[in-house]
């Protein structure tokens, strides 16, 4: 079964949100070198981690339709699950690319707008 995994929260300055949202819940966060992207910790028991990523366009105005966390989804095969995506009816967001040391990413819209995030873990990826 493809589980969500992770959530990315965007912000126009990832390192502020990091110490904003450590400070208001308690949630531990390390900077990626080189990736503007800080990793999350949400604590022990149940529940996903995840991390903070910079905005790649304008904030969402007040009122808007909803804006949420964008979660991904733990697969086998990210280009096997990317190709059926797409051909389900989703537009590819961002191509494949390697989370050093982590895995293999890749987003996709979905029919519907939303962005979701499709990740293999993989520590040889570079």
């Amino acid at each position: 079964m493809n589980r969500v995994i992770h959530f990315e929260i965007h912000a126009d300055d990832p390192g502020r949100a990091a110490r904003w949202y450590g400070d208001v819940f308690g949630w531990t966060t390390q900077e990626i070198p080189g990736l503007n992207y800080w990793t999350v910790s949400t604590g022990e028991g149940p529940g996903i981690d995840g991390g903070i990523v910079m905005r790649r366009g304008p904030k969402p105005e007040n009122g808007a339709p909803v804006n949420a966390f964008v979660c991904t989804i733990g697969v086998e095969s990210v280009d096997a699950m990317l190709a059926r995506a797409l051909a389900a009816g989703a537009s590819e967001a961002l191509p494949k690319f390697a989370v050093p040391g982590v895995g293999w990413q890749a987003y996709v819209h979905d029919p519907f707008g939303n962005i979701v995030g499709l990740h293999k873990q993989d520590a040889s990826a570079a």
